[in-house]
Formats: structure tokens, C-alpha cells, sequence
């Protein structure tokens, strides 16, 4: 592609980011926002200068809210456009001239928010520099075929119980599911058109993981149309069964003909495991619950019935789990709708459990109050409010996730059962909490490539609604005018910016606009339940190509929320990962940027329709081309279910869930200095208390005085409340046959703000904030480089955003 033409440059524009200035020229083409630096005014003066130009860009899709500020001439204070991106970068810029800033916003608005069609983002003008991505084919390296037959199932091999078939070929059985859907073997295609009517956009319970040593299988739909009448559906519950059954008739021989035939033979070499070894001795550091699990799967060959001889499979058939992603009120809010969830006294087979993950909206005002927490990024070198962090519930949700996740890997991985996932529409509680415990399950996920097949998989196949969720044709909101500038103000930390006004006045008006109507309001706006699944007619939730404007209620962070779930699977289990922290969010990043097609549209429908393999570049050669940047030097490819770190299955600590700094371009002390200190202090108390009982118990003296003991370590302490970051991890399966609600409960899990500084101990919190925030200026932080001490910078707007092949710098 050649160089973009430059349609505007504006010179000596001052960039303010972190409360730090810089001075250079700003260009504007269709695409980017370009700033040089120094500006040309100063090389010319000194041409030495010219060696260490740099320049930063941004591309006008990433833009997630831009302001503009402007003053008069009399005022004495230059016009600015506050700009703040969607991989968190913020940053002002500072015009001279109050024209120049109104044009220069105005030109920024046309090419971001009213472009009117999808085909003039960037992903169709663009073509890689020559370099090695333009050699890679991203297109190609997933095949939902060859994952199918990696995990087992194809019609040469021998049959597992599932097979399959081309009933959604042209997509008109289900224009969101994927053309290759695997289904029972014993279900045939027209029972499936049948159950289909029974679930919301005929996307009926089908398989999207095999377990290669356990047969046991994660199954994935949507709701049923249950209805506060509790109708059912024969033919569906035949397929649930069928799902649920499959190991047990391969099992049995009654599948395949072939008694005995066994599992791991037709199991891919990444995803083989030999459990027919001697357990290794018990190991005293581990927990109960990885003790449990350990005997588990060290005795999982030797169970067989004693009458029949048959191999029985730990919890089959009566831990079998129909896992509903939603609050339970959530669903029975929907039966109201003519929708919900199984009524189970037609599925005796399973249990039910709900996980309590709260819907789109409640996530996307959760990334809202952090973004609130840290907005002042551009203007201030000062650390987040941590007690808006706190406020956002935003790790709360990400413990959640992963813990609802942890309960289907063990389901499948330890129980030796099946599992069935659905939310509202499900494709998007359903996608995270799949894709997450596959995560868990299968090393082959862990690699660069295996991630690639996942995300394409569960994400992509599926019908997660990236279009939407992203708005990756923006909105006219994203965009306003502060006129209170015009009184010569400036900006400073903490005061509205505009972007207060603007959600104000949209709170009120929808405010007003509920109390004259209900009714009304739920015609007009068919997500209004609060559920991205309500039932609703095609025609007006057109999702065509022809319909894809961004729609503000459709917006949310799921894919990022699955991300940082992985960023944390990654920070406790470092060497299990082929790929690094990096490549998670250079992937954040491209999701938005629209710089590729992998992540245009909503569905593998509308991609195909589009033909985006021959119009478009697809983003996994740009990963590809780039192995060795995004490769984990830690990793360890090597498994073994009997050396303590090497297991097959993974699980998270959720104790240990932190902020992913490094995506909100902050140091890990400013997002988690606060959680790290607690944690440092349990375990100093922790191993303190240790110490005093094992001298309690040898009959030694543990204090001098009776008011050192009562200090110490009574008989009866009274209760402290543990920092809720710190709870002991548990097996969320405990009492997992009645309710998953004692696992999940919320108050558990919330970080409330601290009342004392970590760094401060006993100080005042307010004489401890400011402390903080004193101590946290981020000395030697530049608008162009990351903060002293942290990480190196990581290059933001590196090759992936060439344009001719010309190099960027990134300004985080």
C-alpha cells in the first residue's frame, strides 16, 4: 500500500500526556493521526535534530471519546482536542490557533463516526509493507474440519458418538452458528430442525470440545423458549440427552461397533495424557482440593463396575451440568418474555447450576467507572483513583468469569462429566466461559497456535457479535464540545471534561423517557430487559451488513473481559503459556483498530458474505510473522500429570486475580499496590499464626504477657475480615449438584477500597492518599515512554500500524 496522503498538517502543536509537554507538528490523513517530534520549525533551526525525529501514530478507529475545548483568542489558553483511545492511551493536543482545533475535530469526527459503511474502515485499504506477514495467509489456518478431527471426530476415524453435518452449509438453519456443526451421532438432521424451534435463533445445543481421555464433551447454545408456561420440547431433550450420553455409548461399544476401543489412541499427541502410571507420592503443599483432584485422576483406570467389569466413569450421568451463565433472576425474568431456562424435571440426566455473571450493560458500566478511575491520564502524572477502582466491581466480574469457568474445566477434567453452556443468545457469557475452560483443559490451547484456533472457534464460528460490541463504526456521542472552555478555563485533574454531561443527559432522558412508557420503550428498544438475548424480530434487529451502525446499548468489553481472564491464567501459571502478556493486548488492540478483517462483523455469515479472505488481510499473520515478539520465554511445553507445575489442567488462584496494568498502560504498583501489600501482610501474618501454634502445640511459651498473647493469638481471635483478594482458593464444585451459588456469591469477591493506604500503614486515608500520590508522580515518566522502574515501553504503534512501511514510535 503506498504512503497515505497527508490531508492536513498543523505545526507547533503541543501534546500533553501525563502531565508532560512536547512539542511537534500534527498530520491528519484518512486513516491516522500523526505526530512528529520535534516539530520541523526546530529541525530546520537545527538540523541535528533531524536524527532523532520520532513519530507517534493513532489510528481514528481506536478513538473512543474525543473533546474539544474551545477558547478565544483574548483568553491566553490554547485550544485542545482531549482524545482517549480504546487500548487506554490518553492525550491531549494544544492548537494555537482555535481554528485549526475545530478543524482539525471536525476532520477527525468525519473519518471516524460518519463513514456509513463497514467496507471504508481500514481493513479494505490496507496491505502489509513487504515483509514476511505479507507472505502468511491468516485465512487459512483455521479449519473447523481439521479442529473437529484433531479432537477426534471425522468420518474416517473411528466413532466417538458424534459426527458432522452440513444442515447449516448456506446458513439458513442458523444464520449465527458456523456451517460445521458437530452433533450426536444418533440425532439425526431432522430432529435437529425441530429442537431448533425450542432455542433462541435456532442455535441448538452442539458440540464445541472433546475431551481426548475422558470422551467427556462442553456443549454450547442458547436459551430455550420456555415461557412462564414451562413448555417443553421432546426433540430437544433428546439432543441434550444425546450430548450428555455420547461417552457412554462409545463407551458401551453401542456407537462404534468397537468394544474397547480406546480413547487416547485417537487423541492428538498435544492433548495426550497417561493416566496408567502410579501416583506420585502425596505432596503436603498442595491443597485439599488439588489433593482430591490428584487421586482423581491417579485412579481414574482403576474404577470398574464389579458386576459387568465395565469401566465406570467418575459422576457420569449424575453430575452432568446444563450451566446457566446468567443470575437465576435474569432467566426468570426472560420466561416472562416466552423465554428462560430448562425446566428440569424434564432433564434428569444433569443438574442445573447458574454462575451469576451479570449482563453486557452492567460490564460495560463497570469498564466505564475504571476508565473513570484513570482519565486523567493525559493532563495528570498522578496514580488511578483507586476507589473508583475499587467501585467498578471490574476484577469482581473477572473472578467471577474465571470461576464459573473453573467449574466447567473441572467438570469435564476431574468429574469426568459433561457440560452443557448457554446464556441469553450465547455468544457472549457462553463464548467466555467456553473458551476459558478449554483454556483450562487442553495444553493445545496454551500455543500461539491453539489460542489462534480458540479464539477463531468460540469467537469467531460462533457468532460473538464483534461489530457490535466493539462499534467499531463509532457513534456520535463519542464526540463533543466542551463550550465552558470558552471562559478560558483549563482543564485539570478531576474536573468534567464533557464526557460528564453527556452521560448526565442521557441518564435523564432515558430517565423520562422510561416513566412515560414502558411498553413503548421495550418496542423501540429491544435489549431493554437488560439481557442481550431478549426475544426479538429480525427486522429490527437487522444484522446484516446492511445494519451495522453502532448502537451505544450493544457496546461491551466481553472479548476484553475474556482476555484479561487469560492474562491472569497466564500471571499464575507463567510457564504453561507459548504466548506472552504482550500478545494479549496487541490482540485488544487489533479487535478495534479494523486494521484487519478477522475481527469485522458479527458472524461467520456475514463474513463469508463479504468475502473479507479475498478483500482483506487476516490479523494472525501480522502474530505469525512476529513469533519471536509474542513468544513466553518461560514456557514449558512439557506435561506431566505427576510433577506438581507440569499438569495438563490448569485452574486460577482467585485470591490472586489482579489488575492487567500493563493494558491500562500503568505500572503494576499504581493499579495493584494496594492488593499486593494486603497480600504481603495476610501471608506475613499467615505464617506468623503458623508459627505460634506449632509452638502452642509443642508446649511452648508463644508470648511474655497475657497482653502479647491477646495480640498474637488468642483462643478465640476475634474475626478480622481478610482481604477479599486473599481468600483461599476452594473447589467450586462443592454442593455443585444443588446450586452454584454459594461459589459465586458476589459478596466474597468484592475489593472494597481500603481505608488505609498500603504504602502509608496507619496514616489517615486521606494523609495516605496523598502520600500515595505524592510518591507515585512517576518521576522520568515522558509523554513518549513508560513510567521509571516499569516495564520497558512497549512499541504501541509498532509495524502492525506501517502505512508503506514507514516506522511509528508509540507514544505509551
Amino acid at each position: 500500500m503506498a504512503a497515505p496522503q497527508q490531508k492536513h498538517l498543523y505545526g507547533n502543536v503541543q501534546a500533553l500526556r501525563g502531565g508532560k509537554t512536547e512539542l511537534g507538528d500534527l498530520a491528519l490523513n484518512d486513516y491516522h493521526l500523526v505526530f512528529r517530534f520535534p516539530p520541523q520549525s526546530a529541525v530546520s533551526s537545527d538540523p541535528s535534530l533531524k536524527k532523532t525525529t520520532k513519530q507517534a501514530w493513532f489510528s481514528f478507529h481506536v478513538i473512543a471519546h474525543c473533546t474539544l475545548r474551545p477558547t478565544p483568542p483574548s483568553s491566553g489558553v490554547p485550544s485542545s482536542i482531549r482524545l482517549r483511545f480504546r487500548d487506554f492511551t490518553f492525550v491531549s493536543f494544544n492548537f494555537a490557533d482555535d481554528k485549526q482545533a475545530r478543524d482539525a475535530f471536525e476532520f477527525i469526527r468525519a473519518r471516524t463516526c460518519r463513514l456509513g459503511s463497514v467496507e471504508k474502515l481500514l481493513a479494505f485499504n490496507y496491505l502489509p509493507p513487504s515483509s514476511p506477514e505479507s507472505k502468511i495467509n491468516g485465512w487459512d489456518l483455521y479449519d473447523a474440519r481439521a479442529e473437529f478431527r484433531r479432537q477426534g471426530i471425522s468420518e474416517k476415524a473411528a466413532d466417538l458418538g458424534w459426527r458432522i453435518t452440513n444442515i447449516n452449509k448456506d446458513y439458513a438453519f442458523s444464520s449465527t452458528y458456523p456451517a460445521v456443526l458437530a452433533v450426536p451421532s444418533k440425532i439425526s438432521d431432522n430432529t435437529l430442525k425441530y429442537a431448533a424451534n425450542f432455542r433462541s435463533r435456532a442455535r441448538i445445543p452442539t458440540l464445541t470440545y472433546l475431551h481426548p481421555v475422558n470422551n467427556c464433551t462442553i456443549t454450547r447454545s442458547s436459551q430455550p423458549f420456555v415461557g412462564l408456561r414451562m413448555k417443553r420440547s421432546i426433540q430437544d431433550e433428546r439432543l441434550v440427552g444425546a450430548c450428555f450420553s455420547a461417552a457412554n455409548d462409545f463407551a458401551d461399544g453401542t456407537a462404534s461397533g468397537a468394544p474397547g476401543a480406546g480413547i487416547a489412541e485417537h487423541s492428538p499427541p498435544s492433548s495426550h495424557v497417561d493416566l496408567s502410571a502410579e501416583s506420585a507420592e502425596v505432596d503436603l503443599s498442595l491443597s485439599e482440593t488439588e489433593r482430591m483432584e490428584d487421586e482423581l485422576l491417579a485412579s481414574a483406570n482403576t474404577m470398574y463396575d464389579e458386576k459387568t467389569g465395565k469401566r465406570l466413569v467418575y459422576g457420569a450421568q449424575r453430575r452432568n451440568l446444563i450451566v446457566d451463565a446468567r443470575p437465576a433472576i435474569n432467566s426468570y425474568a426472560m420466561q416472562a418474555m416466552g423465554l428462560g431456562s430448562e425446566n428440569m424435571d424434564y432433564y434428569k440426566f444433569a443438574k442445573k447450576v447458574f454462575l451469576n455473571i451479570d449482563n453486557i450493560h452492567v460490564m460495560r458500566d463497570s469498564l466505564e467507572k475504571v476508565i473513570s478511575a484513570i482519565k486523567d491520564a493525559d493532563i495528570s502524572p498522578f496514580p488511578p483513583n483507586r476507589e473508583l477502582l475499587a467501585k467498578s466491581k471490574w476484577l469482581k466480574h473477572i473472578t467471577g468469569i474465571l470461576d464459573g469457568s473453573a467449574i466447567i474445566a473441572r467438570q469435564v477434567g476431574i468429574q469426568h462429566s459433561h457440560a452443557l453452556i448457554h446464556c441469553s443468545d450465547g455468544w457472549d457469557r457462553t463464548s467466555q466461559l467456553s473458551a476459558l475452560a478449554q483454556l483450562m483443559l487442553d495444553p493445545y490451547y496454551r500455543t500461539l497456535e491453539g489460542f489462534i484456533v480458540l479464539v477463531e472457534k468460540d469467537w469467531l464460528s460462533f457468532g460473538h457479535m464483534f461489530h457490535f460490541r466493539s462499534g467499531h463504526l463509532s457513534h456520535e456521542s463519542y464526540f463533543t464540545v466542551d463550550n465552558d472552555a470558552l471562559a478560558g478555563s483549563t482543564v485539570r485533574p478531576g474536573e468534567n471534561d464533557g464526557r460528564g454531561d453527556a452521560i448526565e443527559n442521557a441518564l435523564a432522558t432515558a430517565r423520562r423517557f422510561w416513566t412515560k412508557t414502558v411498553s413503548n420503550d421495550k418496542d423501540a428498544n429491544p435489549a431493554s430487559d437488560g439481557e442481550e438475548g431478549a426475544p426479538v424480530d429480525e427486522a429490527k434487529l437487522d444484522l446484516t451488513a446492511d445494519g451495522l451502525a453502532t448502537r451505544l446499548k450493544d457496546v461491551s468489553p466481553v472479548f476484553h473481559q475474556f482476555l484479561d481472564a487469560t492474562y491472569q491464567l497466564l500471571r499464575q501459571h507463567p510457564a504453561r503459556f507459548e504466548f506472552n502478556e504482550r500478545f494479549l493486548r496487541r490482540l485488544l488492540y487489533h479487535v478495534y483498530s479494523c486494521q484487519y478483517g478477522t475481527f469485522l462483523y458479527n458472524n461467520e455469515r456475514e463474513r463469508h458474505e463479504a468475502r473479507l479472505a479475498e478483500r482483506t488481510r487476516s490479523v494472525w499473520g501480522y502474530f505469525l510473522s512476529r513469533r519471536q515478539e509474542f513468544t513466553n520465554d518461560q514456557y514449558d511445553a512439557t506435561i506431566d500429570d505427576h510433577t506438581k507445575g507440569l499438569e495438563r489442567l490448569i485452574f486460577p488462584r482467585l485470591g490472586e486475580v489482579r489488575w492487567w496494568h500493563q493494558v491500562f498502560n500503568r505500572t503494576d504498583d499504581e493499579m495493584n499496590g494496594d492488593l499486593n501489600a494486603s497480600a504481603a501482610t495476610a501471608e506475613q501474618v499467615a505464617a506468623y499464626s503458623s508459627g505460634l501454634s506449632e509452638q502452642s502445640i509443642s508446649g511452648r511459651d508463644t508470648a511474655d504477657t497475657p497482653s502479647e498473647v491477646a495480640s498474637l493469638g488468642s483462643t478465640n481471635p476475634s474475626p478480622s475480615p481478610q482481604p477479599p483478594a486473599l481468600t483461599t482458593s476452594q473447589s467450586v464444585l462443592t454442593g455443585v449438584e444443588s446450586s452454584a451459588h454459594a461459589a459465586m456469591a458476589p459478596e466474597q469477591r468484592i475489593i472494597p477500597s481500603l481505608n488505609k493506604s498500603a504504602s502509608t500503614g496507619g496514616l489517615p486515608s486521606a494523609i495516605g492518599a496523598l502520600t500515595d500520590k505524592i510518591s507515585g508522580l512517576g518521576i522520568g515518566k515522558g509523554v513518549f515512554g513508560g513510567a521509571a522502574g516499569d516495564h520497558k515501553a512497549d512499541e504501541e504503534g509498532d509495524l502492525d500500524e506501517f502505512i508503506g512501511g514507514k516506522e511509528m514510535k508509540s507514544m505509551s
